[in-house]
């Protein structure tokens, strides 16, 4: 599984979207996009490509797209 399909996955099952919506797919955009399901989605995507977030990248991962962004920093390529 390639790395796109890999972070794909995660927002889809974190917030059970569609991922036909994921490139406009924003923070609180549904319900699930919650502080709860944020850190949820934090903790798999640090999981699925061993690395670890630091606090500030946290709080600015905001959409899927500036998540590519963010992870470009840990040497993920998405």
């Amino acid at each position: 599984m390639s790395n796109i399909e890999k972070y794909n996955q995660i927002f889809v099952e974190t917030f059970e979207v569609d991922e036909s919506i994921l490139e406009s797919y924003k923070y609180q955009d549904t319900p699930s996009w919650d502080s709860v399901g944020h850190m949820t989605m934090i903790a798999a995507l640090e999981e699925t490509f061993n690395i670890m977030l630091e606090t500030d990248d946290i709080i600015e991962f905001s959409s899927w797209q500036e998540g590519k962004n963010i992870l470009k920093k840990y040497a993920v390529e998405i």
